[in-house]
């Protein structure tokens, strides 16, 4: 375990060493294709001003009555400075709480909202209907490109990888986030 402190002072000694936010992915999974996929698709949209995509399903399930290859899923994933404005209104859907079981090892979290309607600025269109969300949230450090470039790709040291303890003192310190549990 990691302090506050030390991660502090590790941040002001080296620079390199603080996090980002590298992307926000909003999910959006209604079972079946045809208009209620569209109306996920619409909402993602207005919340997003981006196009969603569309997810397929893996493998059929006879019980949930999807087959395998049919649209049944939409996401978007939002980076910069857009990411930063959503993320913010998505924490206020949740009251800026989130569990501290939702981040993981390397720096990620993800929350669910159970009503789009809950985030502010959104108003009810009956048209639309209601829908509820899972948020993903991935963080970085600077220089994390090595791990992905094409050419000459290598693997991280351990320093170059957002802690689970630099995670949540990045959220609370920049965003105003309460981690609640253990």
């Amino acid at each position: 375990m990691i302090s506050e402190a030390e991660i502090e002072e590790m941040w002001r000694r080296n620079p390199m060493l603080v996090p980002r936010l590298s992307k926000v992915v909003l999910n959006i999974c209604v079972g079946k294709s045809g208009d209620p996929l569209e109306r996920a698709k619409k909402v993602l949209e207005q919340l997003t001003g981006q196009k969603p995509s569309i997810r397929v399903a893996k493998k059929t399930i006879k019980g949930f009555g999807i087959r395998k290859g049919e649209p049944i899923a939409c996401c978007v994933t939002v980076r910069g400075q857009r990411a930063e404005e959503l993320l913010k209104r998505l924490f206020q859907a949740v009251e800026n709480k989130i569990k501290a079981s939702s981040f993981d090892e390397r720096g990620n979290f993800a929350f669910g909202i159970e009503e789009h309607l809950m985030i502010p600025g959104v108003e009810y269109d009956p048209k639309i209907g209601i829908f509820g969300m899972d948020v993903c949230v991935s963080l970085e450090k600077p220089g994390y490109r090595v791990a992905r470039r094409k050419i000459a790709r290598r693997k991280l040291p351990r320093k170059a990888v957002v802690a689970r303890e630099e995670a949540i003192y990045f959220e609370k310190k920049n965003f105003g986030v309460e981690v609640v549990g253990g």
